[in-house]
């Protein structure tokens, strides 16, 4: 089968859903599946199998900043290129950002499925809710990988959507090389912005013993701000924008990852990655991470943006190493069952009925 996967967000940028487009080619691949990924790119393609589609612009998102390129010149490229490759179904990543996925509803050149991401509110479906719906109706299939992602979806577009869990590639975090910090290490990853929580992380380190230390990865707005109001905490690295190798081996050799964010979560595939990599996951209490982590049994989860109640679950890990292996344990088992194989096979079987279905209308004249 010939699948094209379009991603409306740069992939060299990163991204929980760059990594869901990269992660679900690569499976689709190793099944035996002719696969291309059309996205924006900001400076080299991130994989062989990628067709860059120019450069991105920075917009406002969800509390965030989306890299999107809903230029002319992007669009003629996605139009060219899903030409060229004469796709059988074709797979989009949040449909109706602007950019590659709305310019390939609007064309329809073979079945298309979207999966929706976002939980948490939408400007564009808020001030275009007519041209939203219509280019939802284009879509031949449709789910969404939350609950909170669905109701969202389902308010602003109406219609049904079938919950599919973001995957996670299980060998990739699990073996390879390990960055071991000097002494108990806390990891944080992601963007620097208020929605993250990390503000509320640097608060907690306060409360924790001086031999913990603190890596935090990734930039953003506040990150000029933060270094300067935690300056005299000597125990705090700030790595900057890491590979994602470096962010792995980074994975596997923190005694603790922690993800403080207060909202705007759909799915907490960044907890999966942690435990795939066999690291004790404390994060904040919010839908977005519940519905991945069970309390008290993968993870350890704190009221979100309390930083004393942040610390103390930091603390419980930090300090026990029993605790440490017991949701060592029941975190690996978790991100088993989110495996970016079976998620492969989940979307192969929908592919199929909706390349059954136009072959059935061709056969029929219709």
């Amino acid at each position: 089968m010939r699948i094209g996967i379009i991603c409306p967000y740069s992939l060299t940028i990163p991204g929980g859903v760059q990594m869901q487009v990269l992660g679900l080619a690569r499976a689709l691949r190793r099944k035996g599946h002719a696969v291309r990924v059309l996205a924006p790119c900001d400076g080299p393609p991130p994989d062989a199998g990628v067709t860059p589609l120019g450069l991105s612009l920075p917009t406002a998102a969800n509390g965030s900043m989306a890299p999107v390129a809903p230029d002319p010149a992007c669009q003629l490229r996605t139009i060219r290129a899903m030409r060229d490759e004469d796709f059988d179904v074709i797979h989009l990543h949040e449909p109706l950002a602007p950019g590659a996925t709305t310019t390939a509803l609007l064309t329809r050149p073979a079945p298309m499925i979207g999966t929706f991401h976002a939980a948490g509110g939408s400007l564009a479906y808020d001030l275009m809710p007519r041209a939203v719906r219509f280019l939802a109706r284009r879509l031949d299939d449709q789910v969404a990988v939350s609950e909170d992602a669905s109701k969202m979806a389902s308010e602003a577009l109406g219609g049904e959507y079938d919950i599919l869990f973001n995957g996670v590639e299980l060998r990739r975090y699990a073996e390879g090389p390990v960055i071991e910090g000097d002494g108990p290490t806390i990891l944080f990853l992601g963007r620097h912005e208020p929605r993250k929580g990390l503000d509320v992380l640097l608060e907690a380190m306060s409360l924790l013993p001086a031999g913990v230390r603190l890596w935090i990865a990734g930039e953003g707005p506040e990150t000029d701000a933060l270094k300067v109001r935690f300056a005299g905490d000597s125990r705090i690295e700030w790595l900057g924008t890491i590979s994602e190798s470096e962010k792995t081996a980074r994975l596997r050799g923190a005694d603790v990852f922690c993800a403080p964010s207060l909202r705007g979560e759909s799915f907490g595939i960044v907890l999966l990655e942690a435990m795939a990599a066999s690291t004790p996951v404390v994060a904040s209490d919010i839908p977005g991470y519940s519905n991945v982590a069970r309390s008290g049994r993968d993870a350890v989860l704190a009221s979100p943006g309390d930083h004393e109640s942040l610390a103390m679950a930091l603390r419980r890990l930090l300090t026990s190493a029993q605790e440490r292996d017991r949701f060592i344990a029941s975190g690996r088992e978790r991100a088993e069952s989110f495996s970016m194989n079976r998620l492969a096979e989940l979307y192969l079987e929908r592919y199929r009925r909706l390349v059954d279905a136009r072959a059935g209308l061709r056969s029929s004249g219709r």
